[in-house]
């Protein structure tokens, strides 16, 4: 499966979603080893004390020597979430890097859009374990599956996932390849952008692209 790079998806963003705002890059470069970055919040979906991240040394990570990693080994129900405070977009294009560390009951991540609160959102993710692509809602804190592709995402590696929404019309990419093209109703407001992992998937993300329509 060819990655693409983020250059060129943020230049793409930026001719689909013309006229609005240039499309934003958030890396971790100035962040302290160690710490949590600045604008970003843990949290969970479920009952936990919480989900652990922090800014980790990383050379290969996309977007400069340093990502964000989820370092929490939550049980299986747990959805780990680090939200991008400043975020309150509607129709949004955003684009991830991840690299699927360790995690034996889960592992991967993805992106959570139209974000309400902890337990209302929109998501995407990639888990290398069960070798599969999905696309869900979570309302009140439980899943629903909109959309599923068995695909391979090797751990260790960098991977690209991408959400592109626009009024109730979702598509999703893993690595530049277009896997779901649907339409849903459930969140029609705008919300926070969030990463994603479940239960004990230790996983690093790095070079978030997001462009949004003018709310």
């Amino acid at each position: 499966m060819r990655v693409v790079s983020l250059t060129a998806i943020l230049l793409f963003a930026s001719q689909v979603l013309g006229g609005d705002p240039a499309p934003r890059r958030v890396t971790f470069e100035k962040s302290k080893i160690g710490e949590m970055p600045a604008g970003w919040k843990s949290g969970v979906t479920g009952k936990a004390d919480g989900s652990v991240w922090k800014v980790v040394e990383d050379k290969t990570a996309p977007g400069g020597g340093k990502a964000l990693a989820q370092t929490s080994q939550n049980a299986s129900p747990i959805f780990n979430l680090c939200v991008l405070e400043d975020t309150n977009h509607k129709d949004v294009d955003v684009t991830i890097s991840f690299k699927a560390m360790e995690g034996k009951i889960d592992q991967g991540g993805g992106i959570a859009w139209r974000m309400k609160d902890n337990n209302n959102y929109y998501l995407v993710r990639m888990n290398p374990l069960e070798d599969n692509f999905r696309v869900y809602t979570v309302i009140d804190g439980k899943r629903k599956e909109l959309g599923s592709k068995d695909v391979k995402a090797e751990s260790g590696k960098w991977h690209t996932i991408r959400v592109v929404q626009k009024a109730n019309k979702i598509q999703c990419y893993l690595n530049g390849n277009l896997m779901f093209d649907l339409t849903d109703d459930s969140f029609k407001e705008a919300g926070k952008v969030a990463l994603w992992t479940k239960a004990d998937a230790q996983t690093y993300f790095a070079e978030i692209v997001i462009a949004a329509k003018k709310e």
